[in-house]
């Protein structure tokens, strides 16, 4: 695929960044399972440093903990791939990337799952959770498990690797893209 080649995450990343351009506010994102593919997918917009803030790729469980904060027992007890996890890299990665202008602005996303081609442990290829923690939890308005002002949905995808990985992407934009009236 050439550097020019669209992507079905095109044009979903380009209304949700406008419609934070509007609304004033931020994005950033904590990384596991997608290794940087929810990063690209904004920063291939030109512009996109307006809203985008960031990403952290905590691919490994002590970088989850290390960098982001998310409790140590949780990870132990629980493993990386589960909803309280997700919850707490989203919420963890909004104040990471939060500064004096932004704090209270910053919509945090995270993704965690097992992308394959096997399971993981008890924890079946496609199983994957995706948070996303606002600031203001008003702005939650569609289904899913909200818990304070963080929104999480459990995913259950099919295909390659890559195909789950991609599908995630998909899956976090189109949900904050309804969430956001994109």
């Amino acid at each position: 695929m050439s550097r020019s080649a669209r992507r079905p995450s095109d044009g979903i990343a380009s209304r949700i960044l406008a419609a934070c351009l509007r609304e004033h506010c931020f994005i950033a994102a904590a990384e596991s399972l997608t290794g940087g593919l929810l990063a690209d997918a904004f920063v291939r917009v030109p512009g996109a440093s307006a809203v985008f803030l960031g990403s952290a790729v905590t691919y490994d469980i002590r970088a989850k903990q290390s960098i982001l904060g998310v409790d140590a027992e949780l990870l132990r007890t629980r493993g990386a791939v589960d909803p309280e996890v997700a919850r707490h890299m989203a919420s963890s990665t909004a104040r990471l990337y939060g500064n004096d202008d932004t704090v209270d602005r910053v919509i945090g996303l995270s993704t965690t799952g097992v992308a394959g081609p096997g399971p993981d442990g008890d924890k079946a290829a496609g199983l994957v959770y995706i948070a996303l923690a606002f600031p203001d939890a008003s702005a939650l308005r569609h289904g899913g498990e909200r818990k304070d002002g963080v929104y999480v949905r459990e995913l259950h995808l099919e295909g390659s690797r890559e195909d789950v990985r991609e599908s995630t992407v998909l899956e976090v934009l189109g949900t904050l893209s309804k969430l956001l009236d994109a």
